[in-house]
């Protein structure tokens, strides 16, 4: 009698647990076939492709690591890689420390902070073409206003720009700044949010001037977020490839080829899918291996 009375609650307990189970994996399971499909495959794919000599149309033949031996000793693949090396070590400081100033600036009670946060996240989210047409026209060697105000000022030999193949990934990289500072000054913003005023009180009792609390105070407790934004900033720009096709396509020469470029010339324009592959792989390695680096440092900094 007293088995059967310990059953009833028991089968309940567990008729709710499997519900609750089922429950979770509908909601879980459209993300996770999403993934599967739509990144998981592809990815296992492209490692596949990367071994072999394909054009789309046919069979894929196999030649082991034939592109890989081919990329090692592509003038070409070099200078892209190189490039986008170039792009990164410039635009991933210059962002985190142009985006960090303008949401320390705008998380104070000025007027019109709603406004110039409006302002300096807009660029974000206007066309990549619409930004290129606009810039291209601010770098203009001879009528652009950029370089009307530098002769104004003495310069009479002002930079050719995106003409220029010294400057041309100098000048990709300030519109790309300007264009990615807003974003991640919101992110930044939300991060100052979750910092306790209480530390700030406690340091000003304790005499620190401004300096002294943003070193102390702001820069530990954004800690966080600042390892977030770095993450996705530093694959965003080892990925960077809209800006470059729209606003230089790679010149002038190959000045501005960045490694996304190179795929997709050797992919879609040459019908090389094997070789766009393998280089696709050493990107992905790459991104792969500098975010495992920025966890083991992270992990390190959070363990002393």
């Amino acid at each position: 009698m007293s088995t059967m009375t310990t059953e009833g609650p028991t089968r309940s307990r567990r008729t709710l647990k499997l519900r609750n189970t089922l429950t979770s994996w509908s909601f879980i399971l459209p993300n996770f076939l999403g993934f599967g499909a739509i990144t998981l495959l592809p990815v296992i794919l492209l490692f596949y492709i990367s071994f072999t000599k394909w054009n789309v149309f046919g069979k894929a033949t196999w030649i082991g690591t034939a592109n890989f031996t081919r990329l090692l000793h592509d003038a070409s693949f070099h200078k892209a890689l190189i490039n986008t090396l170039y792009y990164s070590a410039l635009h991933i400081p210059l962002t985190l420390v142009i985006s960090l100033s303008m949401a320390l600036l705008l998380n104070t009670k000025m007027r019109g902070v709603t406004f110039f946060r409006t302002a300096a996240f807009f660029p974000f989210i206007t066309s990549i073409v619409a930004i290129s047409a606009v810039w291209n026209m601010l770098y203009s060697p001879d009528y652009g206003v950029i370089n009307q105000v530098l002769r104004s000022v003495g310069i009479d030999n002002p930079p050719g720009w995106t003409n220029s193949s010294t400057w041309a990934m100098p000048a990709l990289i300030i519109v790309s700044v300007w264009r990615d500072a807003g974003y991640y000054m919101l992110l930044f913003l939300a991060g100052l949010q979750t910092v306790p005023r209480d530390l700030y009180e406690a340091a000003r009792t304790d005499g620190a001037n401004a300096w002294q609390r943003f070193v102390n105070v702001t820069l530990p407790c954004l800690r966080p977020t600042t390892f977030f934004i770095t993450v996705i900033l530093t694959i965003g720009s080892l990925k960077i490839f809209d800006l470059v096709l729209v606003m230089t396509n790679g010149g002038p020469g190959q000045a501005t080829t960045v490694l996304s470029q190179f795929i997709y010339k050797k992919g879609f324009l040459e019908n090389d899918y094997g070789y766009a592959s393998s280089a696709a792989v050493v990107l992905f390695l790459i991104s792969i291996g500098i975010t495992v680096v920025q966890f083991v440092v992270n992990k390190k900094r959070d363990e002393s």
